[in-house]
């Protein structure tokens, strides 16, 4: 797991772990729902790799974006064990990344001075869950056999 692109964002926000936490989270998320409307990496790919049509998500529908407060992140946070489990198989090949991911937003979350999100907070996960696709892989970098990046 590679996290030297959070070092990238100069939002003094971003160097808490509050923060790092509230990104990571959104990128997560983002991710899992971007994977309920579009299973295959094959499928994602040939719709450039954005997230279009998340917004049809059975995860996105239960998002207050914007007035996340750090229970409700927590609570769906909690859910991920059970996510993955549930999408198994549209989930393969990156499940266990999608665990330590949570493990490590998780973890900052925890380290953190305080459990409301507010607007930083807000934006940051926001940032993370719309981007998920591309922030997923740069902090999972998945190579093949051949050594080349899938």
């Amino acid at each position: 797991m590679n996290l030297e692109l959070l070092k990238e964002f100069k939002d003094p926000y971003m160097k808490t772990p509050e923060g790092q936490g509230a990104f990571l989270s959104g990128v997560l998320l983002g991710y899992i729902a971007y994977r309920q409307v579009a299973p295959s990496r094959e499928e994602g790919a040939s719709k450039g790799s954005s997230a279009q049509g998340i917004d049809k998500s059975p995860l996105f529908k239960q998002i207050q974006f914007g007035r996340l407060d750090g229970r409700s992140l927590k609570r769906l946070l909690a859910r991920v064990p059970q996510l993955i489990a549930a999408y198994g198989e549209s989930l393969s090949g990156v499940s266990g990344s999608l665990s330590r991911l949570c493990a490590k937003a998780g973890e900052l979350l925890l380290s953190g001075k305080s459990d409301e999100l507010g607007v930083d907070g807000n934006f940051a996960f926001t940032i993370g869950f719309t981007n998920s696709v591309a922030y997923f892989w740069r902090i999972f970098e998945f190579r093949d056999e051949s050594g080349d990046q899938e």
